[in-house]
């Protein structure tokens, strides 16, 4: 045969109209598809167990002989199972399909196997819907025995015995040439493409089938780059950036008049913007950094700039909260030097300021037809995680290709960083300011509540005050184990007298919400009891104690996002998680945040424990599927195909 990759299989010998249908079922259309048909596991067959060394619920691969079979018929005929033993040297193993009586046809004393499934009995020893594989002595035995053989996903009609010749035949008779990238792949690994399908696909060892997926997983990386460099570079080809670095005369009187430094990563960062602004194509870039990492400073900063240069700024959050407190703290800090500051969400909405740039800060309200701004240069989208794609680029176009800066306090892994936000450049603040007390985090039971309340008191008796947690608002019988924050405000309130105990939730309306933080900012309220409706952006320096309940509930990501709420001033802080559950993932979730106040070592262990999916949610349902990277695992294959394709530009 002489194949290629390209080779439609209908085109390959030996393979029969009945046959190509099956493939085609599995997606299987070329060569190509074929050889990349990944093998969902391996059974080491040069070594297979003996009967006799079966251990309930333990997988086993097994080599025997049938010797006996049958179906056996349960009363009335309403159930079945076929049956056949398995012996060998050691003992013999019932190996039983329930219900499948027609295997009895498939079946015969006499016939040799390998099966391989769960041990679900011992008196005797059984297996139940075992794998099976009959060995016959031929050429190609080879291939299916004494060697570590593949197990690929099927479908009615196709054999492993089959589908695992073809793929040998297949390889035997191919040649792959290489494009550029996967030159760079080869390169890196050592090896040419068509040793590592070998690999792939009937490998000599365990280590070659870890070095095949890592190279095929470098190849899908780097073709993931790749299309993420020609975006950047076709946006900007086509796009012209607004001349927005500034001239620093807004911008050094109020960095003089803030009562701190900024920290070495935020004067990092800022240089990093105002290349960006200077550049003859708009920014992208994406800000992210721990919680009380000190991203509104930088905003702030990053719009003056603009606004220096005669270009108006939006900035707009996920809440109407958290909206209203960035206008009151840019309002603060920027009223003073003439910079107007306005506010533009559902309630509110924004005046004119007779052509002058203006810093307009807002809510979703900012993409309708009511916010019409002048000249805007700048885009800041905070909390970015919570909108859509299709929301910013609607933000983005009430202007001419203005520059774009998403923040968020969720701390990304930075091998996500390279993927899901791959269109972006990156910027991290990795430090906090010195300013700030330590947060000490505890895990106790219910059982010891008594005594957190006497320690939540003590210190609301000293003057803090305190965020009580709960995962539900009401109720619920089906759930009766997870307390409600209704229900639980009305217990605070008399348990923590003679402090008051305030209420929020999702189900309130904006105008609730809105001063019941007012009171607990103003610390006429000195308990908050919430749900995780606090989790982003609230900023009560004087909140020193966190209790959340049923903390198992939570991801570590947002665990660690409600912890941000506390140690925002100088004073040492608690969170105390209280949970019952022994089960052991809640538990390792739980002893993380024992161990660290890390986000960024937080997020790598939450992306480890929860997977990619999870960890990013369906809003980065863009993010394509891989056959054999694996971003949980894989950063340095990420950084590695990053870094090749920023050395091999086409």
């Amino acid at each position: 045969m002489n194949l290629k990759l390209e080779t439609a299989l209908r085109d390959v010998p030996g393979i029969g109209t009945a046959r190509l249908a099956h493939l085609g079922k599995l997606r299987l259309h070329t060569v190509r598809d074929l050889l990349l048909h990944r093998p969902r596991r391996y059974e080491n067959r040069r070594h297979p167990a003996t009967i006799a060394q079966a251990v309930k619920g333990e997988h086993l691969l097994v080599r025997g002989r049938i010797s006996a079979h049958g179906v056996n018929q349960f009363r009335r005929g309403a159930k079945s199972f076929y049956e056949f033993v398995l012996e060998d040297d050691t003992g013999r193993l019932h190996c039983r399909y329930w219900n499948q009586p027609y295997l009895q046809s498939q079946f015969a004393v006499g016939l040799e196997l390998f099966v391989y499934g769960r041990i679900t009995g011992l008196k005797p020893t059984v297996m139940d819907h075992p794998e099976s594989e009959l060995i016959q002595l031929e050429e190609e035995a080879t291939i299916h025995m004494n060697r570590i053989v593949p197990i690929y996903r099927l479908t009615e009609g196709l054999s492993q015995r089959w589908l695992r010749q073809l793929i040998w035949r297949v390889l035997a008779g191919i040649e792959i040439p290489e494009s550029a990238d996967e030159r760079l792949a080869s390169t890196q690994t050592g090896t040419t493409r068509l040793d590592q399908f070998r690999r792939l696909n009937f490998p000599a060892s365990e280590a070659e089938i870890e070095q095949a997926r890592r190279h095929f997983a470098l190849e899908e990386f780097l073709s993931l780059q790749r299309g993420f460099a020609s975006r950047r570079n076709a946006f900007r080809a086509r796009a012209q950036g607004h001349p927005c670095a500034g001239d620093n005369r807004l911008i050094k009187p109020f960095l003089k008049q803030l009562d701190f430094r900024l920290t070495d990563a935020q004067t990092r960062v800022l240089r990093e913007i105002r290349a960006d602004l200077q550049r003859p194509f708009p920014m992208r870039r994406l800000l992210h950094g721990d919680v009380g990492a000190g991203k509104t400073v930088v905003a702030a900063c990053a719009a003056l700039m603009a606004l220096e240069s005669g270009f108006g700024v939006a900035l707009m959050a996920p809440t109407e909260i958290l909206a209203e407190q960035h206008y009151a703290r840019l309002h603060e800090w920027l009223a003073g030097l003439g910079v107007p500051v306005a506010l533009h969400t559902g309630k509110f909405r924004a005046a004119g300021n007779a052509g002058r740039p203006a810093l307009t800060i807002g809510t979703h309200a900012l993409i309708h037809e009511g916010y019409q701004p002048e000249r805007l240069g700048l885009v800041i989208i905070d909390e970015q995680h919570r909108f859509g794609v299709v929301q910013r680029e609607k933000l983005v176009r009430k202007g001419a290709y203005p520059h774009l800066l998403v923040m968020t306090a969720t701390p990304i892994p930075r091998t996500l960083g390279l993927t899901a936000y791959g269109d972006l450049d990156i910027s991290v603040l990795d430090e906090l300011p010195a300013r700030r007390g330590h947060v000490r985090t505890h895990l106790r039971t219910t059982a010891e509540l008594p005594k957190i309340w006497r320690f939540v008191q003590d210190q609301l008796a000293a003057g803090r005050q305190a965020y009580i947690v709960y995962p539900r608002i009401e109720e619920d019988v089906s759930k009766a184990e997870l307390k409600s924050v209704i229900e639980e405000h009305n217990r605070l309130s008399e348990l923590l007298k003679p402090f008051q105990a305030g209420l929020l939730h999702g189900r309130l309306d904006a105008r609730q919400s809105q001063r019941i933080m007012a009171d607990f900012r103003a610390n006429r309220l000195q308990v908050l009891a919430a749900t995780t409706v606090i989790e982003v952006g609230l900023d009560v320096p004087n909140a020193t104690v966190m209790v959340i309940e049923n903390a198992g509930q939570y991801g570590l990501s947002q665990l660690h996002q409600l912890r941000g709420r506390i140690g925002r001033g100088a004073a040492d802080a608690h969170c105390i998680l209280v949970e019952d559950s022994r089960k052991a993932d809640a538990l390792e979730r739980l002893k993380v945040m024992l161990k660290t106040n890390d986000g960024f070592v937080i997020a790598e262990e939450d992306l480890q424990l929860r997977g990619v999916g999870d960890f990013l949610g369906t809003r980065q349902s863009g993010l394509p599927k891989m056959k054999f990277g694996d971003l949980a695992k894989d950063r340095d294959l990420v950084e590695l195909a990053r870094e090749l394709v920023e050395q091999n530009p086409r």
